[in-house]
């Protein structure tokens, strides 16, 4: 897992071509002007998805982690909270879904407030849950940019 501000995010090109081309992306200023829904960069191994929403409670939350995709997921506007916790420390609570690449876990983690101008990635080994209050539901513009790093 990283967490760092986009002002930081050329460091962390050198985890390969994708993520650089994912980092040029979150720079480009197309975070903030993209429609809400899902945009290639590049088919299938690299690609976004928009959105807008509501944080929630964190009694609604799910703790998740996929394997064939890396998370990178930039908070735009808004604030939230983003939970992580190895996954070796985990329980599945539902079996990994090849279709979907999701598997939902139980257990438990940290909590780290993600601000605007933020960025976290999660890696296959790295559970997370997303899209949590701080305090009160609140609103937030998000970018999740979804870089194939398996299969």
């Amino acid at each position: 897992m990283i967490i760092d501000t986009l002002d930081n995010a050329a460091m962390y090109e050198r985890l390969g071509p994708r993520f650089a081309q994912a980092f040029e992306y979150l720079r480009s200023g197309r975070p903030v002007t993209d429609a809400v829904g899902s945009h290639a960069l590049d088919g299938d191994d690299l690609f976004v998805i928009v959105d807008e929403y509501q944080t929630k409670p964190i009694g609604r939350g799910r703790w998740e982690a996929h394997r064939r995709y890396a998370d990178v997921q930039f908070v735009v506007t808004g604030c939230e909270q983003m939970g992580y916790a190895v996954i070796d420390g985990m329980t599945a609570e539902q079996a990994y879904d090849a279709d979907t690449d999701l598997a939902f876990y139980t257990g438990e983690g940290v909590m780290l407030r993600v601000p605007a101008g933020t960025f976290m990635v999660f890696m296959p080994q790295d559970v997370h849950m997303p899209c949590i209050a701080i305090d009160n539901p609140a609103p937030v513009r998000k970018v999740l940019v979804k870089v194939r790093v398996n299969g």
